[in-house]
C-alpha cells in the first residue's frame, strides 16, 4: 500500500534537488517506498543498508565508492548511523552540479529526526528536500479499502505490520516485538546507553498519562532520576517519532495560560500495547478510551495538516480549553474540540477559548454519523469530513 500523493512529491523532489530525504519511524515502509520509487523513475540504482556490515564495509573509503556511482541514484538506508557522510555528500553533489549534472543523486532514508536534521541542515542546506512518511492514516485507508473500519485502525495503530496482521493476536505480538526492538537496539544505536527497563517504565507512564500536561518533576520522582534525565529520555522518544509534544498556545492573552506541552504516544496501537489494552471491547470500557481517541484524532489531523501550518493547544488556569488549534499562513485559526460522542454540546471553556484566540473556524470532532451545525459558528464534523477539509480546502495548490 503506497501513498500516491507522497509518491508524486518524492518524484517531483528528485527532479529538483540533488538529495532527497524520506524521514519516519522504523517499520513504517520507507525502504519499500524508496525502492518502488526507484523502479518508477527507471534509473540505475545502488542500494546501501547501513545496518548491514557488508554495506558499511563498502563505505570504508566512502568518497571513492560514492564517486564511482555517477549517473546512478544511490539509496542510503538508516543514514543516521553514519552522520559523517553528510559533508561528503555535499562535496559530491556540488562537484556534479558544477559539471552540469543537476539530477537527483542520493535518496536517503532516516529513522531519527533530530540527528538527521541537525547534521544535514548544517551540511546540505539548499541541496536537500525532506519528506515524511508516517504510519497509515485514516484518509489513506478510507480511500483504498472498500470496507474500511476506523476502529481497527484506532485499536491496532497505523504501522503496516500491526494494521495488516491477519488477526488481533498477531498484531498484538508485532507491537510487543516492535517496542522491545526499540528499547534493546534502536535507542542504544543513537549513542546514549539508556537502561531499557527505565525507558520502558517512562514510555508506559506516558501511555497511562496520554494527553496530559508534561510534569517533569513527577516523572523524575517516579523513575528515581533527575529532571534533566527525564527530559533527555523524552526528547529521544520524540526524535524517534514515538512521542509527540504538543505545545501550548502562546498568543497575547490577559488570562493565565498553561505553559507545559501536552504529551501523546503518537501511534494508538503502541499506546494500547503499552497500556495493556488488547481488544476493542476492553478499549471502549477503559479509562484511557477518551484520551486514546483524542490522540488518534490529533495524529490523523496533523498527518494531513497543510504546509506552513502550525499546531498547539489552549488551556487556562480556569480550565478553559481547546484540544487542538491549527494556525494557517493566511490568518486561519481553527479551533478543534475532540469528543467521542455523537451528540456533543458546546462547552463554556471552548467558547471562551475561541474568543481569546480569535478562532476563524470552530469544530467538534465526532467519531461517525453525519456532520451537522452545533451553532451558527460551530460545526460538528466527523473525523473523515474534517480530514477531507484539511486535505482539500486548505491544502495549497500543487
Amino acid at each position: 500500500m503506497i501513498p500516491r500523493l507522497l509518491q508524486s512529491d518524492i518524484i517531483n523532489a528528485l527532479r529538483h534537488f540533488p538529495i532527497v530525504a524520506i524521514l519516519g519511524p522504523r517499520q513504517v515502509g520507507k525502504t519499500t517506498l524508496a525502492l518502488y520509487i526507484a523502479e518508477q523513475i527507471d534509473r540505475p540504482t545502488t542500494y546501501l543498508d547501513l545496518e548491514l556490515d557488508s554495506d558499511l564495509a563498502k563505505l570504508e573509503n566512502a568518497e571513492l565508492y560514492l564517486s564511482r556511482q555517477q549517473g546512478r541514484l544511490v539509496l542510503i538506508d538508516e543514514i543516521q548511523r553514519r552522520p559523517n557522510l553528510f559533508p561528503l555528500l555535499r562535496g559530491l553533489v556540488d562537484r556534479r552540479i558544477r559539471d552540469g549534472d543537476k539530477t537527483a543523486q542520493f535518496l536517503i532514508l532516516g529513522s531519527a529526526s533530530r540527528d538527521l536534521l541537525q547534521q544535514s541542515s548544517e551540511s546540505l542546506a539548499g541541496r536537500i528536500a525532506y519528506l515524511n512518511l508516517d504510519p497509515f492514516s485514516f484518509l489513506e485507508l478510507q480511500r483504498c479499502e472498500k470496507d474500511f473500519d476506523y476502529q481497527r485502525l484506532w485499536l491496532r495503530g497505523g504501522f503496516p505490520g500491526s494494521y495488516l496482521a491477519p488477526d488481533d493476536v498477531i498484531s498484538w505480538q508485532w507491537r510487543g516485538n516492535f517496542i522491545a526492538t526499540y528499547l534493546e537496539r534502536d535507542i542504544p544505536q543513537l549513542g546514549p546507553r539508556l537502561p531499557a527497563e527505565r525507558m520502558q517504565r517512562l514510555w508506559r507512564m506516558l501511555a497511562h498519562g496520554q494527553g496530559e500536561l508534561l510534569n517533569i518533576s513527577r516523572l523524575a520522582a517516579s523513575l528515581g532520576v533527575s529532571g534533566h534525565t527525564v527530559r533527555h529520555y523524552l526528547d529521544i522518544l520524540t526524535d524517534l517519532y514515538m512521542v509527540r509534544q504538543l505545545p501550548p498556545w502562546s498568543g497575547n492573552s490577559r488570562k493565565r495560560l498553561t505553559k507545559s506541552p501536552k504529551v501523546y504516544v503518537r501511534d494508538s496501537g503502541l499506546l494500547h500495547r503499552l497500556a495493556n489494552i488488547q481488544d476493542l471491547e476492553t478499549l471502549l470500557g477503559h479509562p484511557l478510551c477518551g484520551a486514546s481517541w483524542e490522540g488518534f484524532v490529533i495524529e490523523n489531523l496533523l498527518h494531513h495538516m497543510p504546509d506552513g501550518w502550525t499546531s498547539c493547544y489552549y488551556r487556562t488556569s480556569a480550565q478553559a480549553e481547546i484540544d487542538l488549534i491549527l494556525a494557517g499562513p493566511a490568518g486561519q485559526t481553527i479551533a478543534i474540540e475532540i469528543k467521542r460522542t455523537l451528540s456533543p454540546r458546546i462547552g463554556k471553556g471552548f467558547r471562551l477559548g475561541c474568543e481569546d484566540i480569535g478562532a476563524t473556524h470552530r469544530y467538534y470532532v465526532i467519531p461517525e454519523g453525519e456532520s451537522f451545525p452545533l451553532s451558527p459558528d460551530t460545526e460538528a464534523l466527523t473525523l473523515a469530513d474534517l480530514i477531507q477539509r484539511l486535505a482539500d480546502e486548505w491544502q495549497p495548490a500543487r
